[in-house]
């Protein structure tokens, strides 16, 4: 199992491919902890772990070997049932995402 971050920056704005006022022109080549195993076809789960600074969601992955798709499943339930993640709502209260 590998643990890697999920994505190398925080969100940026909706309608853009990539960061705007960067180098980069296509998604892939700011994105380098997600497409090596899209090519690879090795099972990967996404799961919430903290904010950033400006309080934006940040996130990690748990990968598999090839076809281990049910042990990456089982591992990322395994930390969302240890850390629970946690929102600011609207009044500033800390509040907990439901899972499904």
């Amino acid at each position: 199992m590998l643990v890697t971050p999920q994505m190398p920056i925080t969100a940026f704005e909706v309608g853009h491919e990539v960061p705007p006022g960067g180098r980069r022109q296509r998604w892939w080549e700011w994105s380098p902890f997600t497409y090596p195993f899209n090519l690879t076809q090795q099972p990967c789960a996404t799961v919430p772990c903290g904010l950033s600074d400006d309080g934006l969601p940040v996130a990690m992955q748990f990968v598999g070997a090839k076809f281990d798709d049910a042990r990456v499943v089982r591992a990322a339930r395994a930390f969302e049932s240890a850390h629970p993640f946690l929102l600011p709502d609207v009044d500033g209260a800390m509040r907990t995402v439901e899972r499904l």
